[in-house]
């Protein structure tokens, strides 16, 4: 069995590579999605993370939600600068 070392570059490389994948996955969606407001789920499906990780984000304040009747509504365009951070 091979030994295979792992540099900081790589996973920046890979890091890099990974954005630009999720980036061309939600690319047909802009142009279709003219909503405003994203529910959990949508969001879970757009960052591919789950339901804790959400509110996880939302306590540490790094996703701005509004909550109506109890469901949280997240911002599209917060969704898009989360995806953007280089």
């Amino acid at each position: 069995m091979a030994i295979e070392v792992v540099t900081k570059e790589d996973l920046q490389q890979f890091r890099v590579q990974l954005i630009n994948d999720i980036k061309q996955l939600i690319s047909p969606q802009e142009t279709v999605v003219d909503k405003q407001w994203l529910k959990n789920s949508e969001v879970k499906k757009i960052l591919n993370v789950s339901s804790n990780t959400i509110q996880r984000l939302r306590i540490a304040g790094k996703l701005r939600s509004s909550k109506i009747g109890g469901v949280h509504y997240y911002r599209y365009a917060d969704i898009e600068k989360m995806l953007n951070v280089d």
